[in-house]
């Protein structure tokens, strides 16, 4: 059942929650996803099967949640998440970011790390409003986006372009997470499909690379895109919740 929290910011931002046993396990959408995606909504029926408490919620400008999407960056989407951890969940969570959510979780972690038990992250993006869109973006839709604020772009996953704007891209320059120590003091799995064509597969081994942590693996799924939703990728999120939950 949908319920929704009211943030500190006074954003509405729509959840669902499953009682249980921890560490509680929090799923972390992408960029324009929701809730009610296949990943999201497999976890919640794995977790009910397990009895582990799970959350899963949709950002502001998301899915059931109050909000333009166009309004929102980076920071609101962290903000958000880091709310409804807060207030929707006891002790320490296994963060599962997807795509966007893989920089919110280290976002995440950053900030409250003594609420962080594990991470895993599928097809993690951190830092991608720069290192994708702006590195991608010619002079003139650079100048474009600067002059008019947005920019439309093609989407693969809705009838529906993506709307860039230029607050997204330089309110994600004051997130970024790449250009500074990255501490993990948790197990962390990192999970990547070698055919996403969405998020690139150095992007993870850049990631690996980068943080620091005592427990940390990367597992690359041949074949596997950025849904990375197949039956095998399912079960191989499963498997990393359970290593990182120390199960």
């Amino acid at each position: 059942m949908t319920e929704v929290l009211k943030t500190r910011e006074g954003r509405r931002i729509a959840f669902n929650r499953v009682p249980g046993q921890g560490p509680g396990v929090v799923f972390l959408g992408g960029f324009k996803s929701d809730m009610q995606g296949t990943k999201a909504v497999f976890l919640e029926e794995w977790a009910r099967r397990e009895g582990r408490a799970f959350l899963r919620f949709d950002y502001s400008g998301h899915g059931e949640s109050e909000g333009a999407f166009e309004d929102g960056a980076i920071g609101d989407w962290f903000l958000d998440a880091r709310a409804v951890i807060e207030e929707l969940t006891e002790g320490p969570q296994v963060l599962v970011g997807s795509s966007m959510g893989g920089w919110i979780s280290l976002l995440v972690a950053r900030a409250m790390s003594e609420r962080v038990a594990g991470l895993v992250t599928i097809a993690a993006a951190p830092d991608f409003t720069e290192q994708g869109f702006w590195a991608g973006f010619d002079a003139e839709a650079r100048e474009r986006l600067l002059r008019d604020g947005r920019l439309e772009l093609p989407s693969e996953y809705g009838d529906e372009p993506y709307v860039i704007t230029r607050r997204l891209i330089e309110e994600g320059r004051d997130q970024l997470v790449m250009n500074q120590p990255l501490s993990l003091p948790f197990p962390v799995r990192f999970l990547q499909g070698t055919a996403d064509e969405d998020v690139p597969v150095d992007w993870a081994t850049a990631l690996l690379n980068h943080a620091e942590g005592p427990d940390m693996r990367l597992l690359l799924v041949k074949g596997a895109d950025h849904r990375f939703s197949t039956p095998d990728c399912l079960a191989a999120i499963v498997t990393a919740i359970d290593e990182v939950s120390g199960r």
